[in-house]
């Protein structure tokens, strides 16, 4: 599965949880015979050629329905114009990725993070990371142009998933006198930095490193860097791993 694919399915599903969803018993005849196959239909919306559109959510995907205008028939896809636009996936976009992505953005500048740059930056970016990610590491390496020159700021999510230490680990940096500086000098190292794990590590550090762990799984990140990113358009963005060196320009808000 595309890793967009998979972060809409998972937009959608918050998405869902969002919207109040029509009540099926006042939708024209031919949507709740659409409706019956398993479709939930969460909104109407003007569409082209004098139809009504809805707009719903079936499974893991967004739907429309188009309801001909004299009510007797409705049909269920895509609907392009002349220039071949697909204006289905407009609407899908506008009315539940875009709003549900906005939300998780939401939620990770409410989890505790760790910034790395200016705090009057003009782009920022979400990362969850752990200590022993080497591909962690090469990412804020290269990252350090765009951070350095004042253009973006980073907020590492620390998060324990890829050893049995490093819950503890990242716990023990969030306990730290002063975790910038630490993560900032631990990530310099290239992870060779010994951290020690102590009582320093009260049970709020290791909460936000359970927090942020679930919030990353919540996203559907199966591995670390997990960076997420808004576009020019407030589009969240999802990229899993080291991204090639030619995106960065793109994940750094340059493109």
């Amino acid at each position: 599965m595309k890793k967009w694919f998979l972060l809409n399915a998972l937009l959608l599903s918050s998405a869902g949880a969002m919207a109040q969803n029509l009540d099926p018993s006042t939708l024209p005849a031919p949507v709740q015979g659409i409706a019956k196959q398993g479709i939930t239909i969460i909104k109407k919306f003007d569409a082209p050629g004098g139809m009504t559109g809805y707009l719903g959510k079936y499974q893991d995907m967004g739907v429309t329905i188009y309801l001909t205008p004299d009510g007797k028939h409705a049909v269920s896809g895509y609907l392009y114009d002349a220039r071949g636009t697909n204006l289905s996936e407009q609407v899908i976009n506008h009315e539940l990725y875009t709003p549900a992505g906005r939300e998780m953005w939401k939620k990770m500048a409410s989890a505790p993070w760790i910034a790395d740059g200016s705090a009057q930056a003009p782009h920022i970016i979400y990362v969850f990371a752990d200590p022993f990610c080497p591909y962690c590491h090469t990412f804020w390496q290269r990252a350090r142009p765009w951070v350095e020159a004042g253009k973006v700021q980073i907020r590492t999510l620390l998060v324990g998933v890829i050893k049995p230490e490093s819950a503890g680990y990242a716990a023990a940096i969030m306990a730290s006198k002063d975790p910038a500086k630490t993560w900032h000098d631990f990530e310099q190292s290239n992870g060779k930095l010994k951290i020690t794990p102590s009582a320093r590590a009260s049970a709020d550090q290791a909460a936000a490193i359970k927090t942020n762990t679930e919030l990353m799984d919540a996203l559907g990140a199966s591995g670390t860097p997990a960076i997420y990113y808004m576009t020019k358009d407030q589009v969240l963005q999802q990229e899993v791993g080291l991204p090639e060196e030619e995106k960065m320009p793109v994940i750094m808000g340059d493109k």
